[in-house]
């Protein structure tokens, strides 16, 4: 456990940062997001990665004063620094673009490690940087993505894959799963389920008060009334309707062709009902520092919201901005969390919270979160 400590100077979050495929821009994205010493202001970053493949990618990328501190476990984590927990010493053979096993092996164990700290509060919120799905698969790793695997470690049923950016929250019904077992998989508790998750983050981790969500349909024009399929009817109506008699500000269904003109604004966040009708929109309109956050689960992950792009490996011209944003959100989130309302006014709800949320020990006031919060500009 963290040793518990009395001066606002020794409370720094501890952000995981798992490295990703590391034949893909992940190595870039992050020594180009950690390069400016003024991150240390407001976390400390450790890297779950090989210190081979990142020496490598700081010379590829000619950024010799980028300096890192390689350790062998948790225990010898050092503020001010940027910290890389190594996962193996053997020669690493690096092919920008290419997909493999080894790749694959180390993206898993990275994910691995981070969880084991992250739950024995050796660390406070993990940024995943992009994995390959075919890749990773393994015995031991036999999920989706990022999202899936993570709800499996937390032990968290009540889960949902949010993008987020300044312009726009939208968060799918349905994940990772093919187009069509869309409909069969929709039920009325399932989207219920999905708009109280999305509620209580908008709340919790973003501190809206009286969020409005909005719904989309999932057939053409939101089914017009039945003419043109019956989920609208049967299943999307009825869940918008029990969750509006829970207190809830929700509204829809909306016809998805049209919404994403104007209407989005409107709200504070949106769910759709499956994968690409929610990031085809949300991709469009903020890919740049667009952010995949899981929401619903007990610890912050968060992830940039773009791939491995092995079209831009090793050519140093991937933007650190996404990934950026991601560990920005992660940080923001957990100071959240550490500050929502039940933690100040009611000392018997702050303990339900930091049981609910497993708040690491010594990091338990307002002080211990940092009053500072990142700022505007990006710092690179």
């Amino acid at each position: 456990m963290q040793k518990k400590v009395n001066q606002e100077k020794d409370y720094k979050i501890r952000l995981g940062i798992t490295h990703g495929d590391f034949n893909g821009v992940s190595y870039e994205v992050i020594i180009k997001s950690l390069s400016d010493n003024r991150i240390h202001d407001f976390f400390t970053p450790i890297v779950y990665g090989l210190s081979r493949v990142m020496s490598y990618n700081r010379k590829n990328l000619n950024l010799h004063d980028f300096n890192f501190n390689t350790i062998k476990d948790s225990s010898l984590i050092r503020n001010n620094k940027i910290n890389l927990i190594n996962l193996n010493e053997e020669e690493i053979r690096i092919e920008y673009g290419k997909s493999n096993k080894i790749a694959g092996k180390y993206a898993h164990l990275a994910l691995e490690r981070a969880v084991e700290d992250i739950k024995n509060d050796k660390i406070n919120a993990i940024v995943t940087a992009p994995i390959n799905k075919e890749n990773i698969q393994s015995e031991e790793f036999v999920f989706p993505g990022h999202t899936e695997f993570f709800a499996n470690e937390f032990e968290s049923a009540n889960y949902l894959m949010l993008m987020v950016s300044d312009k726009l929250k939208i968060g799918t019904i349905t994940g990772h799963i093919p187009l069509e077992d869309v409909a069969p998989t929709l039920s009325e508790e399932l989207i219920l389920n999905k708009i109280n998750v999305l509620e209580n983050s908008l709340k919790v981790d973003f501190g809206i008060d009286k969020p409005k969500i909005a719904i989309l349909g999932l057939n053409p024009h939101a089914g017009e009334n039945g003419n043109i399929g019956i989920e609208e009817k049967s299943i999307i109506r009825p869940a918008i309707l029990a969750a509006k008699k829970n207190g809830t500000l929700v509204f829809g269904p909306f016809a998805a062709d049209g919404f994403f003109a104007n209407e989005y604004t409107k709200y504070d966040a949106v769910l759709a009902m499956y994968h690409d009708q929610g990031l085809i929109p949300f991709k469009t309109i903020a890919f740049n520092n667009g952010v995949n956050y899981t929401a619903g689960l007990p610890y912050v992950r968060t992830s940039p919201a773009h791939g491995t792009a092995y079209d831009k490996a090793g050519k140093n011209i991937a933007s650190p901005d996404s990934f950026r944003s991601a560990m920005y959100l992660a940080v923001d989130i957990f100071k959240n969390r550490a500050k929502h309302k039940d933690m100040n006014s009611n000392p018997l709800g702050y303990n339900l919270l930091k049981d609910y949320f497993r708040l690491p020990e010594g990091q338990e006031n307002g002080k211990s979160m940092g009053e500072k919060s990142f700022p505007e500009e990006k710092l690179l």
